[in-house]
């Protein structure tokens, strides 16, 4: 199976998945989107209203300035995968509980061995916590970190400059990063990314910036 197939085969997986209780109130499972070979992933927290009838990720308010982000940096939607770490939406967008986040688990984790991106970018708290479960997106933002041979950087959630204009000029640096990142990063190794343990070892900080 070559990577498109296998994408396709979690995208189908997530269409019919039942594991935890949000596929009662889903309308369209949304597994993400992008080519297989992305440089970049893209890993969001769980779809909205209008990803759930669409079943495509980031397509409200927040996915108009993640695009206008992109763009900033020379770079379109097309370019990048983009997904979440819950795959189906917490009903009235709630927070992801801890059994559907193990839940859908193993289809990011499934996603991540098949792109092999040079660089995982996190979108939020929920996502940064699948790989820096004991930190504060306010203290690690834009920050890049190999994680098991990842190169992890995360950012705040688009949504949060949109709740929080102050929170703007900080999310469009992080972002002004990207192109150094990617042409800094060597190609990570295919591994199955495993949880993340609570230990010094865990995380090599890098000096990039």
């Amino acid at each position: 199976m070559n990577p498109d197939q296998a994408l396709k085969k979690i995208a189908e997986d997530v269409s019919s998945c039942n594991k935890c209780e949000l596929y009662h109130s889903r309308e369209k499972g949304v597994p993400g989107e992008g080519p297989s070979n992305a440089e970049i992933i893209f890993i969001g927290e769980g779809p909205g209203f209008h990803e759930n009838m669409q079943g495509r990720p980031f397509v409200g308010a927040a996915g108009d300035l993640l695009v206008e982000l992109l763009d900033s940096i020379g770079m379109k939607r097309e370019d990048v995968f983009i997904t979440n770490v819950v795959k189906c939406r917490p009903p009235g967008n709630r927070d992801p509980a801890p059994e559907e986040l193990k839940a859908c688990n193993l289809f990011l984790d499934q996603q991540l061995q098949i792109i092999n991106p040079s660089v995982i970018v996190t979108l939020g708290r929920f996502s940064m916590a699948k790989f820096f479960p004991h930190a504060k997106i306010s203290e690690i933002h834009g920050q890049p970190t190999r994680v098991k041979g990842m190169l992890v950087v995360p950012f705040f959630h688009p949504a949060a400059a949109l709740h929080r204009p102050s929170l703007r000029s900080v999310v469009e640096e992080d972002f002004a990063k990207l192109p150094a990142l990617i042409d800094g990063a060597e190609k990570t190794p295919v591994i199955q990314p495993e949880e993340p343990e609570d230990n010094n070892d865990q995380v090599e900080q890098l000096s990039l910036f």
